[in-house]
């Protein structure tokens, strides 16, 4: 007597599924220190890859040789970066008298105006001033062991980046051919094709990302010298690092561009700061963005900024940075297996629709 499956009510399906998600976003919170740095030595191993193999085969070097050797190239570049930043950062530490005094300038201003204003008289202004010094004061050397304790964690942070990349890279086979053995050797074609893929999109998700990055500190350079302003170079550089930050970047590098054109010149430059900044986070999200970047990766909008929110109140900084990358990495699981294809339609948004209507069509 054979015995009849129930399937189980919609309602039933969704609580497990929701007490699933629930779970895995509980584990991910409390592996963070470890989860964080792992995904970016996984990105950076695949961005990587193809120089490690090009020593390999070209030099002949032994895969650990190779790896270090790419690492090193990594973080000479990146160091590179730093070194251009740091340099004109000198350059507006030579100016700090005339800052100090352009800021002071702009306090006493702003306390006139509150004065004007709100009817509170500077004296009071100062009282309220004093207030925060002292307590501030008074809690320095926690603020310093607190910065020292982060400054620390963020070079362990680091370390355990490079150590991981270095591993992934050595390991590369062995992971590959762990994933086949699990999912069976008849499923190894399209492990293969997902292992692939990841490989191809993210590469050049990355790539497009720094020369977005490039394109975009180009062309703040360029503007900010037409304008005039002194420090062009430093905040066309701060524009196109911050421009890398998805969706909130923007907002970051109008606050300290205008902050620094404001207290090295005048509210005039400050204002053309402004405008050339929209105007370039409008050029990069509507002709940059879509042609670099925006080919590599497709994504719905929507869930793109959600999962960037959520990365942030997960992971914070980290978080945002890693949200389009794993997303991306889901879009390709999901559209090779067939139950979870909604989901990676979902990620998809209007191309995968524009897809899916075109081969409708084509079957008509």
């Amino acid at each position: 007597m054979s015995v009849k499956k129930v399937a189980a009510p919609f309602y039933e399906k969704l609580s497990l599924v929701m007490v699933g998600l629930i779970s895995m976003g509980y584990l991910v919170v409390l592996a963070k220190d470890l989860l964080d740095p792992l995904i970016f030595g996984f990105l950076f191993a695949i961005l990587l890859l193809p120089v490690c193999n090009f020593f390999e085969k070209k030099f002949k070097l032994h895969r650990s040789i190779a790896s270090l050797i790419s690492i090193l190239l990594l973080v000479a570049f990146i160091g590179g970066i730093l070194y251009l930043v740091g340099s004109q950062i000198s350059k507006l530490a030579d100016d700090w008298p005339m800052l100090k005094k352009q800021v002071g300038q702009s306090i006493d201003d702003i306390r006139q105006w509150v004065q004007d204003s709100f009817h509170i008289n500077m004296n009071k202004q100062m009282d309220y001033v004093h207030d925060a010094t002292n307590k501030l004061m008074a809690s320095g050397g926690n603020v310093i062991g607190t910065t020292l304790g982060a400054v620390s964690s963020l070079m362990l942070f680091y370390s355990f980046i490079l150590i991981f990349t270095f591993l992934v890279l050595l390991y590369r086979k062995l992971l590959l051919r762990f994933l086949v053995w699990v999912f069976r050797d008849d499923n190894s074609p399209v492990v293969f094709d997902i292992v692939e893929n990841i490989q191809s999109i993210l590469r050049k998700y990355i790539l497009g990302l720094l020369l977005e990055m490039v394109v975009v500190a180009t062309i703040a350079c360029t503007a900010f010298l037409l304008i005039g302003v002194k420090y062009a170079m430093l905040l066309g550089l701060i524009v196109g690092l911050f421009n890398i930050v998805p969706y909130v970047g923007i907002f970051t590098a109008l606050f300290l561009s205008t902050l620094i054109t404001f207290a090295t010149g005048n509210v005039k430059d400050s204002l053309y700061v402004v405008i050339s900044v929209i105007a370039i986070h409008a050029v990069d999200s509507n002709i940059l963005l879509p042609t670099i970047v925006g080919s590599k990766v497709r994504l719905n909008a929507l869930l793109s900024f959600l999962g960037i929110v959520i990365g942030e109140m997960i992971w914070g900084l980290s978080g945002m940075f890693l949200a389009i990358p794993v997303m991306a990495i889901l879009k390709i699981v999901f559209d090779r297996i067939e139950s979870l294809k909604p989901w990676g339609f979902l990620l998809g948004g209007d191309y995968e629709y524009k897809k899916s209507a075109e081969k409708a069509m084509k079957t008509e």
